[in-house]
């Protein structure tokens, strides 16, 4: 199942009840949400059939000075509406798993790697309904637009991308996202699964 179809299949609503209590994480020294949440098995990320396979086995965490770099560049968007004035697109489709994507159309045209500048922000619904800022997307066109070849795969930190796939549902006045290659940091948010795996079953919608 591609993430389109998973975006398709959810409701505009989404809440997270929270987090588990767990020992001091990077996570959660930055700031990540405080609540506790009922986990759940988020659906598999599934590349398309016939479409290179992403590279395995890949580093789950970034090291200290990568992950204080990411942190000064974004704890900002922890407060949404700065997110927003920054030129951050909300949406109100949530995505298990991964949660509601505010995606900057400036940044996800660019065609350079900036760690400092995420092209999207992950945020999950807190129980009073507010946005928290849990991860970071960073996203790259895919230069053929072919999802068979993978010969221009990006890399954040020496992280490769996941990808190529096809574009995902995108916020109202966002253009048409094309194919691409994509990579999630969960900053903000401990993942059970590593800071860099694509899905988060802490997020449930």
């Amino acid at each position: 199942m591609t993430i389109s179809q998973l975006v398709r299949g959810v409701a505009a609503a989404a809440t997270v009840a929270g987090l588990l209590s767990t020992a001091a994480t990077p996570a959660e020294a930055a700031g990540a949400v405080p609540e506790k949440a009922t986990l759940r098995e988020a659906p598999r990320h599934e590349p398309p059939t016939g479409a290179p396979a992403s590279p395995r086995p890949r580093p789950q965490h970034l090291t200290d000075a990568q992950r204080k770099l990411l942190i000064d560049a974004t704890h900002r968007f922890r407060d949404v509406r700065k997110a927003i004035k920054a030129g951050y697109l909300p949406t109100e489709d949530c995505v298990p798993g991964m949660g509601l994507h505010y995606a900057n159309p400036a940044r996800t045209s660019a065609t350079r790697i900036d760690p400092a500048k995420p092209p999207i922000l992950l945020y999950a619904l807190d129980k009073h309904g507010k946005p928290q800022l849990t991860g970071l997307e960073y996203f790259h066109p895919d230069a053929d637009g072919d999802l068979h070849t993978d010969r221009d795969r990006p890399n954040l930190f020496g992280h490769p991308f996941d990808g190529p796939m096809e574009g995902h549902h995108v916020p109202p006045g966002a253009p048409p996202m094309p194919v691409h290659y994509d990579l999630h940091v969960w900053l903000y948010l401990q993942n059970p699964n590593g800071e860099l795996a694509t899905l988060n079953p802490k997020i449930t919608c």
